[in-house]
């Protein structure tokens, strides 16, 4: 099985410097793995999206999801490393596990602390739930 790294970012510094670390390994690494980028936005609530069309609400998760890419993706095309990008909307953690489930990847990296507002002790909330949900390998960069 070749492999197939996922790399969830937000924007944050956490999930560049995953990003840092996942290009060291690459460009050691003899078989290039495929990489997703992926950024997950939470789902409006609905006393938002009743009153506002769903194209509308589709084009604010996306250009608010290409915004949170833009450093991760300008680091990947920097190093000349290919990565697929995806704009994903849901419950992060089980969005960002089944993603790498469904698409057979191999090894899962990302920062300890992202930008959201509730924190773990010792991990971020996401990256806490995601090593609980999934059964990959997840890399935590600190």
């Amino acid at each position: 099985m070749n492999p197939h790294w996922l790399l969830p970012v937000d924007g944050s510094l956490a999930a560049l410097r995953a990003v840092d670390h996942a290009l060291g390994e690459v460009l050691g690494a003899t078989t290039a793995p495929a990489i997703s980028l992926v950024n997950v936005q939470r789902p409006l609530p609905s006393d938002i999206t009743r009153f506002v069309s769903g194209t509308v609400v589709h084009d604010y998760h996306h250009d608010t999801g290409e915004t949170a890419l833009a450093d991760a993706r300008a680091r990947l095309e920097d190093a000349g490393v290919a990565y697929s990008e995806h704009v994903l909307v849901g419950e992060a953690a089980p969005t960002i596990s089944n993603f790498a489930r469904e698409n057979g990847c191999t090894l899962i990296i990302m920062g300890s602390r992202g930008l959201g507002t509730v924190s773990g002790i010792l991990l971020g909330s996401v990256t806490s739930r995601v090593v609980h949900l999934t059964d990959l390998p997840v890399v935590v960069v600190k």
